[in-house]
C-alpha cells in the first residue's frame, strides 16, 4: 500500500455543492527545444465542508471515485487571497 499523492493548486469554481474546480499548474520542459512551459490540469475535488472559496490556494489527496469526474478531497487550505 503506497501513499496518496498530494497536489497543490487554486481553486476557480465553487458553485456546486461540497464539490470545487481546482487548476493545478506544472512546468514541463518541451521535448525538442528546451524551452519550460506551464500546463495546467483541472481537478474537480470534494469539499465537504463548503469553506473554500474562489482564489485559496489549497491542497488536495487521491480518493477513491466519489463521482463521475471526482477523485480528489480537499485537505486543507494553505493560503486564502488578501482582501483590500
Amino acid at each position: 500500500m503506497g501513499t496518496k499523492a498530494e497536489v497543490q493548486g487554486v481553486v476557480i469554481s465553487d458553485k456546486m455543492d461540497q464539490s470545487v474546480v481546482v487548476a493545478v499548474e506544472r512546468k514541463v520542459r518541451h521535448p525538442l527545444y528546451g524551452k519550460i512551459q506551464r500546463r495546467t490540469s483541472k481537478f474537480m475535488a470534494h469539499d465537504p465542508s463548503n469553506d473554500v472559496k474562489v482564489g485559496d490556494r489549497v491542497a488536495l489527496v487521491e480518493t477513491r471515485p466519489l463521482s463521475r469526474r471526482k477523485r480528489w478531497a480537499v485537505t486543507r487550505v494553505i493560503e486564502r487571497p488578501q482582501v483590500l
